[in-house]
């Protein structure tokens, strides 16, 4: 029977770096035992030279040999590795705790002293291959959860990212401080052409602190587009993330709603830094909104309205919103950037240009290359026209002259739905009914090209019956520099006051083929205004009386008011074109 011989298993290319042959020969002996393959160099720089050309899995190095010692070369050997582990265990008979410690510090995984033991090789080469191993199982899974976080990243800024609108005017600096932004940037028009802007900031950073961010953009673009206010989306926001996010979890947020005449913001900040508005010729800080309001998903049920700062605004100024990761920014010693800082890079910044651009300039040069702890952004608003849409083009339009419809007020024509909404008391300090009516228009005729102006005739008709009717206020109260912190002031407090009256929205949808109106009816129970004079009020550009009705009126084929001012009718008309 044919003797059978048992080969050492293979475990790669040992390097012995010795400059004795004895000792080489003794180890070289030992090692091929192990199974190694086993190369030979008598000093430090052929060392190097074999790495580069044969990559061996494990260095045995002499500290002290000609040309180049064991110190320079195995340093050299741990730069050229990057982040492959090579183990080296430094051959040495020394007992000097600083040379051992010298061995250590220039990359030595490990000792073997000499004579060799062939026992204590064993227990020693045994313990690199562990490490190896798991080293190398750390770098796939590490290389792994690279790869999925790219994935997951390319997913949500398909989703989270990709539906912001006005990004060609609004500036912003984004800086993660790992692959995932723990930060949340968001935009979205109203149906109304206002602009909501979010700027979040999760707990944390990276992955974890990302998760929140989809359920957050989902809550905000929905609810904006259906002409939600911004109290009633975060009320929401809040609510889902209360519901979803674990203990200790949160989101700080700024939220900022535009409105699409420019002359006023309503701004909330919630357990964010301060935010400005920003005067844009002298660069002049109007306003610093510091936090009032909880972080979102902290506790439910929270009412956001009183905690609404409602500024007036001129063209061109601009909002600045940024998370904690600005004035948290270390430099190399460990200083914080600060917050003054900050407003200084906003008051030297040149009122041609983006504030952003000083801003960032000014965080590069503080920070160089010091580690970022925290995910930093920024995000600078310029109120200007070109910020807010336009009235759609394309192959509709809403007609607002020509000959009026026949039988415009008949009750009996065929193709006519009717519906009707009446609000009491508590319910109109609670309750938006446009949403509702605009989602019931679209259910019921189809009419989803024509959102944007109908919701702009049923919001402008409401809240002037509201607010002049029920609530009796004086649209004059908007002048002067608090005018309109002023104006909203009192109209929560009458609100949250208020107990009785009522509001009775009246819709009649008529269509034929590509073409149709509605006719709108909205009365209160108030004792109604002096609409005869509004076009007088209007011709004066610096009263904000009366804006809202002249709008409505340039959007449909009719308004009237009945006697003595309480009720009014408007008529919608369009023709599709196909």
């Amino acid at each position: 029977m044919p003797k059978i011989s048992i080969q050492p298993q293979h475990n790669g290319i040992a390097l012995i770096v010795e400059d004795e042959v004895t000792n080489r020969m003794i180890l070289k002996a030992l090692l091929k035992k192990h199974g190694y393959n086993v190369i030979e160099a008598e000093n430090g720089a052929e060392a190097i030279q074999h790495f580069k050309k044969q990559s061996p899995d494990i260095i045995f190095m002499d500290v002290m040999m000609p040309v180049m010692d064991g110190y320079e070369a195995a340093s050299e050997i741990k730069r050229l590795a990057g982040d492959q582990f090579v183990p080296i265990i430094f051959l040495t008979a020394m007992s000097d705790e600083k040379a051992l410690a010298r061995c250590v510090e220039v990359g030595g995984d490990d000792f073997l002293s000499k004579p060799y033991s062939f026992t204590v090789l064993s227990a020693k080469v045994k313990a690199m291959e562990r490490i190896r191993t798991l080293h190398r199982d750390t770098r796939m899974l590490y290389s792994r959860m690279q790869r999925d976080e790219e994935i997951a990243e390319q997913v949500f800024s398909g989703a989270v990212i990709a539906g912001n609108v006005a990004l060609e005017h609004i500036r912003s600096l984004l800086k993660p401080a790992s692959v995932f932004s723990g930060d949340l940037m968001l935009t979205a028009f109203a149906p109304s052409h206002d602009l909501h802007v979010l700027l979040g900031d999760f707990t944390g950073h990276g992955l974890a602190a990302a998760l929140g961010a989809l359920p957050t953009s989902e809550a905000f673009r929905s609810m904006t587009a259906k002409g939600f206010a911004p109290q009633q989306i975060l009320f929401a926001i809040n609510n889902k993330l209360h519901d979803l996010l674990p203990t200790g979890m949160f989101l700080a947020a700024q939220f900022v709603k535009i409105d699409h005449q420019l002359d006023h913001i309503s701004i909330i900040n919630c357990g964010m830094p301060d935010c400005y508005l920003i005067e844009n010729e002298s660069m002049r800080l109007k306003y610093e909104i510091a936090s009032k309001s909880l972080p979102l998903g902290i506790a439910p049920d929270i009412d956001f309205r009183d905690d609404f700062h409602h500024l007036r605004v001129d063209e061109g100024d601009r909002v600045i919103l940024a998370t904690d990761g600005v004035t948290e920014a270390r430099d190399l010693n460990g200083e914080l950037f600060g917050q003054k800082r900050f407003i200084e890079a906003i008051r030297k910044s040149d009122s041609s240009s983006y504030i952003m651009d000083k801003l960032a300039k000014d965080l590069e040069a503080f920070c160089q290359d010091a580690p970022q702890d925290d995910d930093i952004s920024v995000v600078e608003v310029p109120l200007i026209r070109e910020l807010l849409p336009g009235w759609e083009s394309g192959s509709h339009h809403f007609v607002t002259d020509g000959d009026m419809p026949q039988n415009l007020f008949s009750h009996e024509q065929p193709d006519c739905i009717e519906f009707q909404l009446i609000l009491y008391g508590s319910q109109l300090r609670q309750a938006d009914p446009v949403p509702i009516l605009i989602n019931y228009i679209q259910e019921t005729a189809g009419l989803h090209e024509h959102r944007r102006p109908l919701f702009t005739i049923l919001t402008e008709l409401y809240i002037n019956a509201l607010d002049h009717g029920v609530l009796q206020l004086d649209s004059m109260l908007k002048q002067g520099e608090d005018g309109f912190t002023n104006y909203f002031q009192q109209r929560e407090q009458r609100l949250e006051a208020l107990t009785k009256g009522q509001i009775r929205i009246g819709l009649r949808i008529h269509q034929n083929n590509n073409s149709g109106y509605i006719v709108i009816t909205v009365e209160d129970s108030g004792h109604g205004f002096e609409f005869k004079t509004l076009s007088q009020h209007v011709t004066n550009e610096t009263l904000y009386s009366g804006r809202g009705i002249m709008l409505v009126k340039s959007l449909v084929k009719q308004l009237q008011f009945f006697e003595p001012g309480n009720k009014a009718e408007a008529i919608y008309v369009w023709e599709d074109k196909l």
